[in-house]
């Protein structure tokens, strides 16, 4: 058995760690389910990491459009379902960033972005029932290929 000595407090050692790995809240254009977003939320209080929550969107990236900003609006209803756990995690003292990601491969923006931001889990909470059967499967496929993170899924 061995024994290993910390040198200062806690919370220097606490601060020495290991880096920030944020839990990714996403979806695609779709509104969040309800246990995803709980699921995120909690992930990110418990460990005490950021929550970065995230709607990526195919879009035409026109010259007009990229220059106005007019080429995409969320519906009312994945706006609330976006704002709500983005809201209540930064009630509860969590880091929050939220991101639209607009790209004419979203899928692909998605897992740049948590590649880039060094995350640490993924929860893909869009409603399956609300995107072509097609499509969620293909982008599921390409997350759990492409991903370095972990990932949730909503229970089939």
């Amino acid at each position: 058995m061995t024994t290993s000595v910390r040198k200062g407090d806690v919370d220097t050692a606490a601060r020495s760690g290991s880096a920030s790995r944020p839990v990714l809240l996403a979806t695609l254009d779709a509104p969040l389910l309800a246990e995803a977003a709980r699921f995120g939320v909690d992930s990110a209080i418990e460990s005490g990491q950021p929550l970065i929550v995230v709607n990526a969107v195919e879009t035409t990236l026109g010259p007009c459009s990229r220059v106005l900003g007019y080429d995409y609006i969320a519906t009312p209803e994945i706006e609330t379902s976006l704002r709500a756990p983005a809201e209540l995690a930064h009630g509860l003292g969590i880091q929050v960033e939220r991101l639209c990601v607009r790209s004419t491969r979203p899928v692909e923006a998605l897992i740049d972005l948590a590649g880039e931001r060094g995350t640490g889990l993924l929860v893909l909470g869009a409603d399956p029932s609300r995107i072509r059967a097609r499509r969620y499967r293909r982008a599921v496929r390409k997350i759990r290929d492409r991903s370095a993170c972990l990932l949730w899924l909503p229970a089939e």
